[in-house]
């Protein structure tokens, strides 16, 4: 059985996110979405929102779970047995970045890293710009599933 990690900072889970994750839950047996905790940024919600709505954003996918992690991933991989970390590429930008610490994170564990693009459709979608356009009032309707647009709406009390 093959397990991957879906990781990022999910506030909010965003239709790109989506994406990413129903294509690898095709690819894998098991997809773990794992939130990763960083102390150092105050998030629109909470880790545990986060893995709420990513739950309720996904219930048809039988072999997508979600946790939460604080530190290297490659560390949750280990003591999680999985093999391997999917990650979604919006931009070329993107792959710089992204192709650094999956060398690096082969290094430190052998753990390889699987790139997604992703789809045409969502490429310009990210969490900080749907949080600053619904904060302002904005459509993100097409941006987000429905729970999590009821989440933001709540948030900044629309």
């Amino acid at each position: 059985m093959t397990r991957v990690v879906c990781p990022g900072s999910f506030d909010p889970v965003t239709n790109g996110h989506l994406d990413i994750i129903e294509r690898a839950a095709h690819l894998f047996d098991e997809v773990i979405v794992v939130v990763l905790v960083n102390e150092s940024k105050q998030g629109l919600f909470s880790i545990e929102q986060r893995m709420e709505l990513i739950r309720r954003s996904t219930p048809k996918l039988k072999n997508v779970s979600v946790d939460a992690f604080s530190g290297l991933l490659v560390d949750y991989c280990a003591q999680n047995g999985v093999d391997a970390i999917a990650k979604g590429l919006r931009a070329v930008s993107d792959f710089d970045y992204e192709l650094q610490m999956a060398q690096m994170n082969g290094n430190l564990t052998g753990v390889d890293t699987v790139f997604i693009p992703t789809a045409p459709d969502y490429m310009f979608i990210a969490s900080s710009l749907v949080k600053e356009v619904a904060k302002h009032g904005g459509d993100v309707a097409g941006l987000v599933p429905p729970v999590v647009l009821a989440a933001l709406d709540e948030a900044y009390g629309h």
